[in-house]
């Protein structure tokens, strides 16, 4: 999903959703997992794992997952809640087939939904496509979407890692990508009113390694030089 103002849709990724998986093709990704849907499952682990951290019973709870582009993550994790829904400005993006709710976000800092109306937002790898005063915006209006006290999940690229780095500098679609640390997510956060609750850094290891010593990631999680950042946090009661 790209965001470079908030007055309407971004073109782009309306002209990338045809070839998505392609432009996101790389050398080094490639060698790191044998496909795409190993770090829609690494993401998947994560949340899962630190909403349980935090006592959320998800198959009571409202799932809305901002930026959803395809589905791919609604598709992986969606029937765990009770409701599991997704929005994106990209038409051509939400115009997969998909067995969940997906709609089309009005504009690029507006979510086509109601006050409280949710319990548990994701934004993964949104952020980074945001642009100045429109990541407040953004920010403002998923914490508008959620009920009291509800959660909000930041997961978004490490620019500490020089992997990451690279990949993204050479991916079509993250052409307009401003890498945000963080200490830089964790403020916004809490500069509309968000209680940062919990940091992990993970993606320190190809996938055969992974599957091989899953544990011993966990243990580097405080460390800042995974591939991505979690960033969990809740909204005021």
């Amino acid at each position: 999903m790209a965001m470079r103002n908030n007055k309407s849709p971004s073109p782009e990724f309306d002209q990338y959703a045809s070839s998505y998986a392609s432009l996101l093709d790389d050398p080094v990704r490639n060698r790191f997992a044998h496909d795409s849907l190993h770090f829609h499952r690494r993401k998947w682990l994560l949340i899962q794992r630190l909403l349980k951290r935090f006592g959320m019973d998800m198959a009571t709870q409202r799932w809305l997952d901002v930026g959803c582009g395809k589905g791919e993550l609604l598709e992986l994790a969606g029937s765990n809640f009770a409701e599991a829904i997704g929005c994106d400005p990209s038409a051509e993006m939400l115009s997969s087939s998909s067995n969940f709710r997906m709609e089309q976000q009005p504009s690029l800092v507006e979510l086509p939904f109601g006050d409280a109306s949710v319990d548990f937002v994701t934004a993964v790898c949104v952020y980074h496509h945001v642009h100045g005063a429109a990541r407040t915006l953004l920010t403002g209006e998923i914490r508008r979407v959620l009920t009291p006290g509800g959660l909000c999940c930041i997961i978004e690229h490490n620019p500490w890692n020089p992997v990451t780095r690279a990949i993204v500098r050479r991916c079509p679609v993250d052409v307009d990508a401003e890498l945000l640390t963080a200490r830089c997510a964790t403020s916004l956060l809490k500069s509309t009113g968000f209680e940062a609750l919990r940091l992990e850094y993970f993606l320190y290891f190809p996938e055969l390694v992974f599957n091989r010593i899953a544990p011993v990631e966990g243990m580097l999680r405080k460390i800042p030089f995974g591939g991505q950042y979690a960033l969990l946090a809740r909204a005021p009661a």
